[in-house]
């Protein structure tokens, strides 16, 4: 059974300002956390491996299972999966605020993980539906790229603002109501979509699901579990050339490379939101709210290039703004212990947030070109979880290094790779 579009269509742009805020929720949890991370680690006694895994927790469980989440869409409806993850992520985000241990923090972080694996993808089939292509499409990619992108920089933004004046506890409380917001939006001005019918490919679904976790927990220290995680994605390929409907059909190879360049720029994006609040604080001795404000800049130069972008052809501003977006980083990457925020912080920021506003929109619109409608659920899933697997990968790797100044250098050069790739 094929999908047609939702039962009630639109003209108009509010079910994009509602999908979009779904987006943002799902970006804002990744970074949200960072500023708040010295609070946390005080309040709950963590301990250094804790305090990555209250971060680390989110992103892996997310990106490891947005493939079967952005499938089930494809299967059960779109818009049904979308509220059941919308609902879980808000309930996880109750858990968080309310969490009395370390261990029950994480618990909470991976639940949230898993309502946005489901209601991410969704969110992003549900805008391909319903703006189909041409200038809206555009239009609408643009649209998502600037709060995807703005909600890296929001999220260390809110953390500080929330963190100084309520405590890190606020930090997730202050997702529940947005959260209940799109629920009840959603319900009420997005029609519901015709499933496609068929089965999720459990077999494909478990063994991609438990190596990807595998993989990133083992790259953090523990080398056999990274060599399990080899291994079960190793069988995951095995089982899609057997498999009747597989999870991830060969046909998805034309969007291949913009999902590998993506994977690369999420290692760049997590990179940069884990490590510059730490900078400002540790370094500069910047408090919570310091950090958070400096942040203002860098959101509000995303979002202007993300919408710009969106309406913006030629092969030629994607590798422009990869480079202009390695600039900044290499700049950033001197890190001075006596550095200010004129000097050292404004310019790079500026330039990064020009070249991330531009790599993502131009990412996400390549990573879903020439894709069948009845796959638009697993093509959000896949671009998604190849930007958080990406990041989480890439985390594992930046934290090994001796210094924040290593860590930028770092995300520099992999910036230049992907400009090089996309050529």
């Amino acid at each position: 059974m094929s999908r047609t579009a939702p039962q009630r269509t639109t003209t108009g742009w509010i079910p994009l300002a509602v999908l979009a805020t779904a987006q943002f929720l799902v970006v804002l949890s990744t970074s949200i956390v960072n500023v708040a991370l010295p609070q946390i680690r005080t309040g709950l006694d963590l301990s250094d491996t804790g305090q990555a895994w209250t971060v680390n927790a989110y992103v892996l469980v997310f990106g490891a299972l947005l493939l079967p989440g952005g499938r089930a869409g494809d299967v059960y409806g779109l818009r049904r999966v979308f509220l059941l993850g919308t609902g879980l992520f808000a309930l996880a985000s109750v858990g968080a605020a309310l969490a009395p241990t370390a261990i029950v923090l994480i618990i909470c972080r991976a639940l949230q993980g898993i309502g946005a694996a489901l209601l991410a993808p969704t969110a992003l089939a549900l805008v391909l539906t319903l703006y189909p292509g041409g200038k809206r499409r555009g239009t609408a990619l643009g649209v998502w790229g600037a709060v995807s992108g703005a909600g890296g920089a929001a999220g260390v933004l809110l953390s500080g603002v929330l963190t100084s004046l309520f405590g890190w506890q606020a930090v997730f409380v202050v997702m529940v109501p947005l959260a209940v917001a799109v629920l009840v939006a959603t319900w009420l001005l997005v029609g519901a979509d015709r499933p496609r019918g068929g089965s999720l490919d459990a077999p494909g679904a478990v063994t991609v699901t438990a190596g990807l976790v595998a993989l990133t927990y083992g790259l953090s220290g523990f080398w056999p579990v990274a060599v399990i995680g080899v291994a079960l994605l190793a069988l995951f390929v095995v089982l899609q050339r057997r498999a009747a409907d597989p999870l991830l059909p060969g046909r998805m190879r034309v969007v291949a490379m913009p999902n590998v360049l993506m994977a690369l720029l999420g290692a760049v994006w997590l990179g940069l939101f884990y490590f510059l609040p730490l900078y400002q604080q540790r370094t500069l001795g910047y408090t919570p709210l310091e950090a958070g404000l400096t942040q203002l800049p860098l959101a509000l130069m995303i979002t202007v290039a993300s919408w710009v972008t969106g309406k913006v052809p030629g092969r030629a501003v994607l590798p422009a703004g990869l480079l202009i977006l390695a600039t900044g980083l290499a700049w950033l990457s001197r890190t001075p212990a006596d550095g200010s925020f004129l000097p050292d912080l404004l310019g790079p920021t500026l330039l990064i947030g020009i070249g991330l506003g531009v790599a993502f929109v131009r990412l996400t619109a390549m990573s879903s070109a020439g894709v069948p409608a009845a796959d638009n659920g697993l093509a959000g899933g896949l671009v998604n979880a190849t930007r958080q697997i990406g990041g989480a990968i890439g985390l594992s790797f930046l934290v090994l290094l001796p210094s924040y100044g290593a860590a930028f250098l770092a995300c520099a050069t992999v910036t230049l790779l992907i400009s090089v790739l996309s050529l």
